[in-house]
């Protein structure tokens, strides 16, 4: 049988896959991550440049984020991130559930 958990989106709670659930998190890190890198590589180019651009900014940053050490250390970081805190999550109650109150 698949575990499954709660999943909160747009306010409403739906009952998933913990696999799937897991993935959407790293997927929503690495698009966070990638969002930050945008807004500063296009600000570093409004900064900068000569002649600073939104579209110089952007083609900067396309060229940045589609190398593939670079993808794969952000997925990489994100996994270790989502799999660290539900670790020690889990540690806490752990701990929790062994103390008498």
């Amino acid at each position: 049988m698949v575990e499954t958990t709660g999943l909160v989106l747009a306010g409403r709670k739906t009952i998933v896959p913990r696999l799937l659930k897991r993935a959407l998190q790293i997927a929503a890190t690495v698009t966070l991550t990638a969002s930050i890198l945008l807004v500063v590589i296009v600000g570093n180019g409004f900064l900068v440049g000569k002649a600073p651009s939104f579209r110089s900014g952007l083609n900067v940053w396309l060229a940045f984020i589609q190398r593939p050490e670079i993808l794969s250390t952000m997925i990489l970081t994100a996994i270790v991130a989502v799999v660290f805190l539900y670790w020690q999550r889990n540690q806490e109650r752990k701990a929790a559930g062994g103390r008498s109150s």
